[in-house]
């Protein structure tokens, strides 16, 4: 049997922490605040587990597990609830808190924005405590602050015994009882929501039924379930994003994770009996060779993990009470990026020769235009006889590109009225630059230099690594005055490297210094921009997206499918931080241009290309756009998306069409009068007249629009109607309510 030990509701969710009788086993069971949890309702012959661990030597579990699973190992049947407290306030309905006396919330590596320990009325923390007869102690920790809507997870595993203990697997979190409204006999009425991820292709949505995941019960109750699915290697959405939906479309009700990690991770959706479980965190010893020795005394903290559960909205909801999570570390970033200036970036305009006579060209077509910050991308430490894509590492400044040095191209830029920006490669060497010998300083597998294609990586947990870069990337930016930092990768190391208990903890521990270095560049440039590129969106994850003012979407910066990558993104990313690429080519039509400005609306708007040969009625049409997003820019910023259309199968063939609607006020702000829509056709694909349902909070008229062709836009019955030329490929709308 099964009891309620705790329950608590935060916000508009409701936390139910519950007990197996029978093995003391604890689970969290997420639920909308307006429902409730029957225990009767469902027995379980499985009880599940809030802490999900395996320690080396234990029992592996059983019904075929080895593989494909590791969860209710031994380790975890060995967990002995010792109790739970509370600290902070704002929560209601609690029940059955053992203990109560204060706390604080600890993080060894903290490696999201969540509070170090609440402050008031601000937040609340809810700690469950375990423990096993060999002295190892476990922690989970449940975060709500008040307002949000999401929950931050995260455990913390000390080892009290005498001895070193090997970590194979531990859960950010781990959430039981999805769904309790499913009959056992139901089927059809579960799904798994991913979003996958490839170079220039980044965030598909894939959408599973549980059956077609083979994740029914067996006839016998025996033999587990479970999709595990991640990434492996230091470029942590190259595959899928660290994000899963599960949705009960019988009750509307969907639960939701986020992994806040620039590293090896890992989900698993996991049924044995007629309930599923959620959970994940770092990729396991199976999965991602990680094993972690902790020494006596020792305390090992998770990643952590964002949660929230809702009902209704689709998708779109419960993705958005997710990255709103971040909204709080973006409020802190610098003050200029709180109006989402646009970007000048010169690599499509130079490739990779940003000299200062072709700088200083640039700065003369697009001054005045509205630029606030103008980025020098890569090439500026371009050595004689040495392609620039080969040789970063040493950073030298280019004798070639800059004979006085940079100090004139910075005052150059900033006399323009804009901040200068300047790209590095930090973590990765080329395979042209002397610092491609210096092994002693590299990573290595095997006892050998990790190599991959033109490239090593510095080995980030060395302090002379950390103060060769400190001098050549801190020392760089201090010394001409940068503003603005673009950040690129362009490779993985793959499963691991040398120098830990594991390949995956080497990995892990290289990551977690490459993000100390980020923050010491932050200490040190206080009010820096930082920009997290990485090779077209590969670590677009919560923790580098939570340190950072924006990042490159996608590497697809003068392709078709740019608004088709920039909308599905909004489900994992806040627009105000994903900036967007229009490359202007002097042969473009107007339409061409047209098309490529109204992409931008979609996030954040940056310009490159052929800017020092465009003609006047050219620049009309950027000038005008660049007008339009400024009036658009506080829906961007502070605003709640829903995507309309058919489904485009290919995304680098497209056919169909697709509109982005972006009403003003976010999941967790009062509702505002603007909206933006966005509407793209590709192909000519589309009957003349395209038409999206309207929110039923008001009646609106329509302000402004900006499009390639005449386009007809009205208000009707509800819903936005635009009427439209065969030819027109993008339309983008301002509207306000009457």
């Amino acid at each position: 049997m099964k009891k309620v030990y705790s329950e608590f509701v935060l916000g508009d969710m409701r936390a139910y922490y519950v007990q197996d009788e029978e093995t003391g086993s604890v689970e969290l069971v997420l639920l909308p605040a307006d429902r409730i949890y029957e225990v009767s309702y469902r027995e379980k012959p499985y009880p599940d587990s809030l802490v999900q661990v395996k320690l080396a030597g234990d029992t592996y579990a059983g019904g075929y597990a080895g593989g494909r699973t590791m969860r209710q190992s031994a380790s975890v049947q060995n967990l002995v609830f010792e109790g739970q407290d509370l600290e902070g306030c704002g929560v209601r309905g609690q029940e059955a808190v053992d203990g109560g006396a204060a706390f604080s919330a600890r993080r060894v590596a903290a490696p999201c924005p969540a509070p170090e320990s609440p402050k008031g009325g601000d937040a609340a923390v809810i700690r469950t405590t375990f423990s096993d007869k060999r002295g190892y102690r476990y922690r989970h920790y449940l975060i709500w602050k008040k307002g949000k809507k999401s929950l931050l997870s995260y455990t913390e595993f000390e080892n009290a015994s005498e001895e070193a203990a090997d970590l194979e697997m531990l859960s950010s979190f781990s959430l039981g009882g999805i769904s309790p409204y499913v009959g056992a006999d139901e089927g059809g009425l579960m799904k798994l929501h991913r979003i996958r991820s490839v170079w220039s292709m980044e965030g598909r949505t894939e959408s599973q039924l549980l059956e077609d995941l083979q994740l029914e019960p067996s006839w016998g109750g025996h033999a587990v379930r479970c999709e595990r699915f991640g990434q492996v290697g230091s470029m942590p959405v190259n595959g899928y994003f660290p994000y899963a939906v599960v949705e009960d479309m019988k009750s509307d009700i969907f639960w939701g994770a986020m992994i806040c990690h620039n590293a090896s991770w890992q989900m698993e959706l996991y049924r044995r009996g007629d309930e599923a479980a959620l959970s994940g965190g770092l990729a396991d010893y199976d999965f991602g060779h990680w094993m972690k020795t902790v020494a006596p005394g020792e305390i090992f903290v998770t990643p952590t993990a964002i949660l929230s559960v809702c009902r209704g909205g689709g998708i779109e909801e419960i993705s958005q009470r997710m990255t709103a999570a971040l909204e709080e570390a973006v409020d802190k970033g610098p003050e200029s990026e709180q109006e989402l200036p646009v970007i000048f970036n010169e690599y499509c305009t130079t490739w990779g020769e940003p000299s200062h006579e072709n700088i200083c060209g640039i700065l003369e077509a697009v001054k005045d235009k509205g630029f606030s910050y103008f980025v020098i991308d890569c090439g500026w430490y371009k050595q004689e006889g040495i392609p620039w894509d080969v040789a970063m590492g040493d950073y030298q400044v280019s004798k070639e590109l800059f004979p006085d040095g940079l100090d004139k191209t910075v005052k150059a830029i900033n006399d323009h009225g804009m901040k200068a920006g300047i790209w590095f490669e930090i973590d990765n060497v080329g395979e042209k630059a002397e610092s491609y010998q210096d092994t002693a300083h590299l990573l290595t597998r095997n006892s050998r230099p990790l190599t991959t294609s033109m490239r090593r990586f510095w080995d980030m947990r060395q302090e002379w690594v950390q103060k060769y870069l400190e001098e050549r990337v801190i020392g760089t930016l201090e010394k001409y005055g940068f503003a603005y930092m673009k950040m690129d990768y362009n490779d993985t190391i793959g499963v691991g490297c040398d120098g830990a208990e594991s390949l995956g903890e080497g990995l892990r521990q290289n990551m977690e210094a490459s993000l100390a270095f980020i923050r010491k560049v932050k200490e040190r440039i206080p009010g820096i921009i930082l920009e997290n590129c990485s090779s077209g969106g590969h670590k677009l994850e919560p923790l580098m997206m939570g340190e950072c003012s924006m990042a490159s979407f996608s590497d697809a910066h003068e392709c078709e499918e740019i608004p088709i990558i920039a909308a599905a993104l909004h489900r994992v990313i806040l627009p105000r931080q994903s900036q967007i690429w229009a490359v202007i080519r002097e042969a473009d039509s107007l339409k061409r241009i047209a098309y490529s400005i109204a992409n931008t609306f979609l996030g954040r708007m940056c310009l490159s290309g052929d800017v020092t040969r465009l003609t006047d009625a050219q620049w009309d049409v950027i000038d005008r756009g660049i007008a339009f997003y400024k009036k658009a820019a506080p829906i961007i910023k502070d605003g709640y998306s829903r995507l309309y259309g058919p489904k485009v199968t290919s995304w680098r063939h497209p056919e169909g069409w697709q509109c982005l609607v972006r009403t003003q006020g976010g999941v967790e702000h009062e509702k505002k009068d603007g909206l933006l829509a966005v509407f793209h056709s590709f192909n000519g694909m589309h009957d003349g007249a395209l038409e999206v349902p309207l929110p039923e909070d008001g009646t609106y008229r329509v302000e402004e629009v900006y499009s390639d062709a005449e386009a007809d836009v009205i208000v009707a019955d509800g819903r936005l109607v635009c009427r439209i030329p065969e030819d027109m490929r993008a339309v983008a709308v301002l509207a306000g309510k009457n």
